[in-house]
């Protein structure tokens, strides 16, 4: 506990850089210690053929019978130095003053019941290896040579080994480090980047990226290109709402200076004329209407999306009627056509009374700027890609300077200033369209006027 404690303390290049050389000592000494083993397992092997090759050459040579020492000087060092034959009975003529050890199991070799087999042995203080092997005759033949080359080479290996091993979780540490510290680099800009927005409150900043950096598709630059997307994505969601704070107190300025002034006027309703107070009275009145339509449309425009509990089916050709009938009754000096029947009962998930107030928005805006007279035309339409509702007026049309603007917060074009509105009814339009996965356009009609077209990418029947 104490440990990961104290590794979690450590900045996140350091641990890295820590279980990364870890990682690589333990498979290094892993490797070193098998090569050890291999390589101590191949020098016996060496010396034990080299003790087999002399045995077998003894034993040709051998007469039968003979028994006792063959060799007796144990000096050499590569060769086998001592040598002798052994009978199974111990008490046979030849078996005093043997030089290598007897053991039980070299009689059992004598006597044939024991297969030959290779044994360490210390003899005047020197390690050897020694060699058994059963011959004819009730006999067993013993070759030993010294040791001390292979204990030497063993040793010798071990200690390369250790040095190679230990150079190589040195070098495997600093790699770790400068692998870490080049593959967090862009962490470590972005930590720095969310510190410096932290501190200033500016979303203007962005993770600096070299160009060999940014070529890259690793994890890490990925997620500071994402990140700098977010950081895009939140300046212009903050810029956004400075511009309609800016824009609503702008908009709200000059109706709440004639609220005032109205208001001080009436309170000295004494000096006025009965006349003058109703103008006073009904101007007070319109522009309150005036003033809570505008902050019921910024709460409108505030909403994100749509509450998903309100969602359901809607019969968008339904819905289109009642919004027409009721567009008839808010302007009777416009006319108003609806070619609803061409696409049969279909139905788009949407939440009706927001769906209706986005074409309640469209109506009045085409009736808003069509002549006395112009007729106003609804229509919906299957395409290829979904079902298009489109309304349609005949008046002066959009410029071509104003339709990038149409559905922008309080944007009202040079034929629009004189009229009544807000500015707010397109955008709050466009705002409901996509809530329901739906996109709205503005475009000049072929013959003259604008046609707004409500696009929904899918229907399902109804």
């Amino acid at each position: 506990m104490l440990r990961a404690r104290l590794l979690g303390r450590r900045p996140l290049r350091a641990r890295l850089a820590l279980v990364t050389s870890a990682a690589v000592a333990l498979v290094a000494l892993g490797v070193l210690a098998a090569a050890y083993v291999v390589i101590r397992y191949e020098l016996v092997r060496q010396l034990d053929l080299q003790l087999k090759q002399q045995a077998g050459i003894m034993a040709q040579q051998s007469h039968g019978g003979t028994t006792g020492v063959l060799y007796g000087e144990c000096n050499w060092l590569a060769a086998p130095a001592c040598a002798q034959i052994v009978r199974s009975d111990p008490a046979a003529p030849g078996q005093g003053g043997l030089v290598l050890p007897v053991t039980g199991a070299t009689r059992r070799v004598a006597a044939g019941t024991l297969g030959e087999f290779y044994s360490n042995i210390t003899l005047g203080g020197r390690d050897m290896r020694m060699y058994t092997m059963h011959l004819r005759d009730d006999r067993a033949l013993q070759v030993a040579a010294r040791s001390d080359t292979v204990d030497q080479g063993v040793r010798q290996a071990g200690l390369l080994l250790a040095g190679v091993g230990g150079a190589g979780v040195l070098l495997a540490a600093a790699l770790g480090y400068f692998a870490s510290r080049t593959s967090l680099r862009p962490v470590t800009r972005l930590t720095a980047t969310a510190e410096r927005i932290a501190a200033t409150r500016d979303p203007a900043h962005r993770i600096e990226l070299p160009p060999y950096e940014a070529r890259r598709q690793d994890e890490i630059t990925r997620l500071a290109t994402s990140f700098n997307t977010m950081l895009g994505e939140l300046e212009e969601a903050v810029a956004a709402q400075r511009r309609l704070i800016a824009d609503a107190s702008h908009e709200l300025r000059t109706p709440l200076t004639a609220l005032r002034t109205n208001a001080e006027l009436l309170a000295r309703a004494d000096r006025l004329s009965p006349a003058q107070r109703d103008r006073a009275s009904a101007a007070l009145g319109r522009q309150l209407r005036e003033v809570t339509g505008l902050v019921n449309d910024l709460i409108e425009l505030a909403r994100d999306e749509e509450p998903q509990q309100l969602v359901e089916q809607v019969r968008l050709d339904l819905l289109a009627e009642r919004c027409v009938a009721a567009a008839r009754g808010h302007w009777p000096n416009t006319p108003f056509t609806a070619d609803l029947d061409t696409v049969g009962a279909v139905t788009v998930p949407g939440v009706p009374a927001r769906l209706a107030r986005l074409l309640s928005n469209l109506l009045d805006n085409a009736a808003k700027f069509s002549p006395p007279g112009a007729m106003v035309e609804v229509r919906l339409a299957r395409t290829d890609h979904g079902l298009d509702l489109t309304v349609r007026d005949h008046g002066p049309g959009i410029s071509t300077e104003d339709l990038p603007y149409v559905f922008d917060r309080f944007y009202r074009s040079r034929q629009a200033r004189a009229l009544p509105g807000s500015g707010l009814g397109l955008a709050m339009a466009r705002q409901i369209a996509r809530a329901h996965g739906a996109e709205l356009t503005a475009e000049q009609a072929e013959t003259g006027g604008a046609r707004f077209r409500l696009s929904f990418p899918t229907g399902s029947p109804g």
